[in-house]
């Protein structure tokens, strides 16, 4: 990267904050639309809770120095090419131009009936996560409200509206599930921790990854018995261990389709002790379609949910968000039909240049893989190695995503639990480090990966 070049990293989350510390040296402006670091985590994790994220995301940022990169109530709207074609710039609110490396949110508001003619209040979790103790209390608390969701955003809200509703004059809270997950309540199944499940070389061996060749993909095929009875095991276990038939909440796909897409949840401690003191309850919809109308929400059917408050747990579409602001003819290549981003190591679009998404692909971790990612761009930035041909990057892609699409019915997000280790392997082996990074060949096979097995090459 050439010495006039300016780099700017949209959002103060984990991935905005872990890339600036990776390229501090460079003095990135991380351009945060809101007063604090964060992100959309800053109110949406209760294992551990958000306010211990928060605290550590913040001592992270302070331990590394990287909070004087950071540039707040900034919101990007929009970046322009220089007309070179080798540097992209973002424009901001004034008339700074910035080299972008970032990861911006967004969410789908429903068109017919929408929230106008509502008479209570609608918000979406990305805002409710912006509202601190006393007001979060004070939107919950004596009001009906419906969480139109069921995943981990969805749960930890229902658990913060019982608690701001205990007592005889609290509301009970509803949520609306329109597609059942599993859902977990620690760590451990029958005392074996979670990780020996899927976590290590071992259990993702059972497993299909990119570039495992015709008798790896045999074996698998073979190994497949296996799979399916670990994930009854699990299954078993959590309708044994949590009221979900009690409460209609067990889904009909096996556990091992919600952890390929990473869409199970960690249940708080106290969730189904709320729902059986009556605190949350819960909406099934048969149908896919709901509007508003002025008392509440309207379902396809015709049945009408009384609410004072909406809450829209419903996800981030980070993808509509480029869309606005990626100029042509760009904008049509942040998307596949899937519905996927195609992201070369989870990171780089092959046909846009200059520009890198760092965020956009999940697991079952997301702190020590992100890490990781930005390591890896901020080595390319430093020219430590070269990215492979324009052929080869998009023909990694559709492994991967033939992976994901292969392993579950979800296929409409970058998810790489079932692979995570290999795609860890890869990116290492690109940087020029050890893949294997363990001391021995037992806690290779064995125990689960984190960001300690990931410093830096001596």
């Amino acid at each position: 990267m050439t010495a006039e070049s300016k780099i700017g990293i949209i959002g103060g989350g984990i991935s905005g904050i872990a890339e600036a510390k990776q390229l501090r040296e460079y003095e990135p402006v991380v351009f945060e639309a809101t007063d604090s670091i964060g992100g959309r985590g800053n109110n949406s994790c209760s294992f551990p809770s958000y306010k211990e994220v928060l605290e550590y995301l913040h001592s992270y940022a302070t331990h590394f120095d990287v909070l004087k990169l950071v540039k707040f109530n900034s919101k990007v709207w929009k970046y322009v090419l220089s007309g070179s074609w080798r540097v992209v710039w973002i424009r901001i609110s004034g008339d700074m131009y910035w080299k972008i490396w970032g990861h911006p949110f967004d969410t789908e508001i429903p068109e017919n009936k929408g929230p106008e003619v509502f008479q209570g209040k609608v918000v979406h979790t990305l805002d409710y996560c912006k509202l601190d103790q006393e007001e979060s209390t004070r939107l919950l608390k004596g009001n009906k409200v419906l969480i139109v969701g069921y995943k981990k955003s969805a749960i930890d809200l229902a658990v913060e509206c019982a608690e701001a509703n205990q007592g005889a004059d609290g509301q009970a809270c509803t949520m609306v599930v329109r597609t059942l997950h599993w859902t977990v309540p620690h760590y451990s199944v029958w005392g074996l921790p979670f990780y020996m499940f899927y976590s290590t070389r071992a259990s993702q061996f059972l497993h299909q990854r990119p570039n495992q060749g015709f008798f790896r993909t045999l074996l698998c095929h073979m190994l497949s018995p296996m799979r399916r009875t670990i994930s009854k095991v699990i299954e078993w276990y959590l309708t044994w261990k949590l009221p979900l038939e009690k409460y209609g909440l067990k889904p009909d796909h096996p556990f091992e389709e919600d952890y390929a897409s990473c869409q199970m949840a960690i249940l708080p401690e106290n969730f189904f002790s709320e729902a059986d003191k009556g605190k949350i309850g819960f909406k099934r919809l048969g149908c896919s379609k709901w509007w508003f109308w002025e008392g509440g929400i309207e379902l396809e059917d015709g049945s009408r949910l009384d609410a004072d408050v909406v809450v829209l747990a419903t996800g981030f579409d980070g993808k509509h968000k480029l869309k606005a602001i990626v100029p042509d003819p760009f904008r049509s290549l942040l998307e596949f039909p899937s519905g996927m981003m195609p992201l070369y190591r989870g990171t780089i679009n092959p046909m846009i240049p200059n520009i890198a998404f760092v965020g956009y692909i999940e697991s079952v971790s997301n702190l020590h893989t992100a890490e990781l990612r930005c390591k890896w761009l901020s080595r390319l930035v430093d020219d430590k190695f070269k990215l492979p041909s324009i052929e080869k990057m998009v023909d990694q892609i559709g492994k991967e995503m033939e992976i994901m699409r292969k392993a579950t019915r979800f296929y409409k997000r970058s998810c790489i639990s079932t692979f995570s280790i290999n795609h860890s392997d890869e990116i290492c082996e690109e940087m020029g480090w050890r893949s294997w990074r363990k001391n021995s060949c037992i806690a290779e096979a064995f125990s689960p990966y984190n960001a300690h097995d990931y410093r830096e090459d001596e």
